[in-house]
């Protein structure tokens, strides 16, 4: 097999290369991320790009690098990740009772394997729409207090006890915890074995 490197810090991330049997290392990426798009899908495209890109300029040759970044977007805003309490409460009296988008973007950039010996370059943007159940005042602030949003965009995680919240999704559930994993497989197929 290939050698895979995962560059994200994300303990989600991790858990789901890990589920669709992947072998990997983790090696995060700490470049500055530089906005140069305003729409959602070319965001987290050129973010999970970046992200590749810069733990593939040390990489050996035939080596994998999967970079991803997720952002929640409300009528075209960005929502990222709360830096407080009060963001969170603010954000999540926000999406209860509506619809919101998660997107995802993931870029794969594959250490010198394109056909001029530059490096292979697959790249792509999921998106989910999350349908979330009216919530009161008392259930947003005790779900604030488990400290759960803190770390996530959009201020929730769909896959913990904010889920008895969530009304429905249209889309890759996967996408919404920051990693199609299904997509990802289908497009990798062909580069994983040596």
């Amino acid at each position: 097999m290939r050698k895979i490197i995962l560059a994200s810090g994300s303990p989600r991330r991790r858990e789901l290369l890990t589920q669709i049997g992947l072998e990997y290392t983790v090696i995060p990426s700490k470049k500055e991320e530089i906005l140069r798009f305003t729409q959602p899908e070319d965001i987290v495209k050129d973010l999970s790009l970046q992200k590749a890109q810069d733990i593939a300029e040390n990489a050996e040759v035939g080596t994998m690098v999967i970079g991803s970044d997720t952002v929640v977007s409300l009528d075209g805003e960005i929502l990222g990740k709360p830096h407080t309490s009060e963001n969170a409460v603010a954000m999540l009296k926000r999406l209860e009772g509506r619809s919101h988008q998660v997107y995802t973007g993931v870029s794969v950039v594959i250490k010198g394997m394109a056909a001029d010996g530059t490096d292979a370059i697959i790249s792509f943007a999921e998106k989910t729409d999350v349908h979330v159940y009216p919530m009161t005042e008392e259930e947003i602030q005790a779900y604030v207090a488990t400290g759960d949003p803190l770390d996530k965009a959009g201020a929730y995680g769909i896959q913990g006890i904010f889920a008895k919240h969530v009304q429905g999704i249209s889309g890759c559930y996967y996408n919404v915890m920051g990693l199609p994993i299904g997509r990802l497989y289908q497009e990798l197929k062909g580069w994983l074995e040596v």
